[in-house]
């Protein structure tokens, strides 16, 4: 009789326990939402952007991600600042590029970046982009996060991307985790093809975003 009642009680706290984690797992999830409002501060865009060949799109002159910067800072009247590698190796056609990022990827690379961000003291909103590589941000982008994780303290973080089917990809939540001690607002997804000829589409999108932070 004890013996059913303890494989009882036993199967019960497992079942309980597997619950919390499936929760705990559905939170992680989740997309961050807040209300950042952000209209009439001032504001800045980082980005990092690509030329070359891309997926579904072609051989660019003009990258993806510049293209929807240059959009955002245009509509909301914000200073711009590009990511450049410092040496850069990236391949110009894509299967080379998609294997460079992954092999980034899997070494947690920290490739560096040309000069000095800009005095982030005198934003109070940074709307950061970069196309999605292998479902998260570019690996160049953690150094820029790491090397100004100080500075961006207490700053409203906004990150956008452009893809060609991923989405987000959770680079929302990968910010957050990067620098901790910011508010990030809610991301914007653009895909790329999108960016390069439906440009109208691409900035009514970038607009209705932009609404929701006040501007």
């Amino acid at each position: 009789m004890k013996s059913k009642i303890t494989k009882k009680l036993i199967s019960i706290f497992c079942a309980v326990v597997l619950l919390l984690g499936c929760t705990a797992c559905g939170k992680s999830k989740e997309p961050i939402k807040n209300d950042v409002k952000v209209e009439g501060e001032k504001a800045l865009v980082v980005f990092f952007s690509r030329t070359g060949e891309q997926y579904k799109v072609g051989v660019i002159e003009k990258g993806n991600t510049a293209i929807i910067a240059e959009m955002i800072a245009e509509k909301i009247g914000a200073d711009l600042w590009e990511v450049k590698p410092v040496d850069d190796r990236y391949p110009t056609t894509y299967d080379e590029l998609a294997n460079y990022a992954k092999q980034e990827q899997k070494d947690n690379a920290r490739p560096p970046y040309q000069g000095e961000a800009p005095d982030l003291s005198q934003y109070s909103a940074i709307f950061i982009g970069a196309p999605v590589w292998w479902g998260d941000w570019p690996m160049i982008m953690y150094t820029w996060f790491e090397n100004n994780k100080e500075a961006l303290k207490g700053k409203a973080l906004i990150p956008f991307c452009t893809h060609e089917g991923s989405g987000l990809s959770g680079f929302d939540r990968k910010l957050a985790s990067a620098c901790p001690d910011s508010t990030v607002g809610t991301g914007l997804a653009v895909m790329g093809n999108e960016a390069q000829n439906k440009r109208d589409t691409a900035k009514k999108a970038v607009e209705e975003w932009l609404k929701g932070f006040g501007y």
